[in-house]
């Protein structure tokens, strides 16, 4: 290596295994790689503005997808203060709102599932919600209006070196009062999926997928990670240590003070 490179060398020979001698020639290609000690990266966050989407019968319409500070969901967490950071369990409260136009209209989430990328497809995925169901055990619905979906969760990491989460829901809009659209069968179970009718188009629009993050996960210190309790109880195991020092200490220094005598014995002839 030298200041401003850290160098790697190696060779690629080829050998037969199954002889023990050779009359030609080896190959030997000898190659480096370099790599620079200091680089300039810039990574950005932006916030996700609402989904606007056009549909025949239902004109135009917006998906708005937010993270709020508490459940009561009055607070929206501003848009410049994205990663969004959370702790382990922590809970997190998030809102899909639509806005249309069309009176009687109601809001479905048929399915969220995070992802370590801003990508929905990502191999690495955790389902959430499923055909309207709710599979994550922390996950609480919170009460909203007909174009609202309050739910919140508690925070947590993808095994491995990552520590961003995106947060990817599939929403659709129904008219209200219309049966077999997709927001009136609510929860499907998966044996029964396949058992759902071909989607009425004027009564219900397409899937839609809308997706807002990153939330960031902030890693405690070892100090911070032990906890209260436990920092309590080191600090007894402390004290007590002290007073048996001290006890031992109080002990030999009386020890020292003791004067002996000695006792006065008879004798007999």
């Amino acid at each position: 290596e030298d200041n401003d490179n850290i160098y790697f060398r190696n060779e690629i020979t080829s050998a037969d295994p199954d002889q023990i001698i050779s009359r030609h020639h080896d190959v030997e290609i000898a190659f480096s790689c370099s790599f620079p000690k200091r680089a300039n990266l810039t990574l950005g966050f932006r916030h996700k503005n609402p989904y606007a989407f056009n549909e025949k019968g239902f004109g135009s319409f917006n998906f708005q997808f937010e993270f709020f500070q508490s459940q009561r969901f009055s607070e929206q967490v501003k848009a410049n203060s994205y990663p969004v950071e959370v702790y382990l369990k922590q809970m997190i409260f998030m809102q899909i709102e639509a806005t249309t136009s069309i009176p009687n209209t109601e809001l479905f989430v048929e399915s969220c599932r995070a992802t370590p990328y801003d990508n929905p497809n990502s191999r690495i995925s955790y389902t959430i919600i499923e055909n309207g169901c709710v599979k994550d055990r922390t996950v609480q619905i919170y009460p909203g209006s007909k174009s609202q979906f309050r739910f919140g969760m508690e925070a947590f990491e993808f095994i491995g070196a990552y520590e961003e989460v995106y947060i990817t829901c599939s929403v659709l809009l129904c008219e209200i009062g219309v049966r077999g659209t997709r927001c009136s069968q609510g929860c499907i179970r998966s044996n029964s999926w396949n058992n759902r009718r071909k989607r009425d188009a004027p009564a219900e629009t397409r899937s839609h997928s809308i997706s807002q993050g990153p939330l960031h996960l902030v890693r405690t210190t070892d100090t911070k990670a032990i906890g209260p309790s436990l920092n309590l109880g080191l600090n007894l195991v402390f004290i007590v240590g002290c007073l048996l020092a001290c006890g031992v200490v109080i002990y030999r220094s009386r020890r020292a003070k003791a004067k002996y005598q000695k006792l006065p014995t008879s004798e007999t002839d």
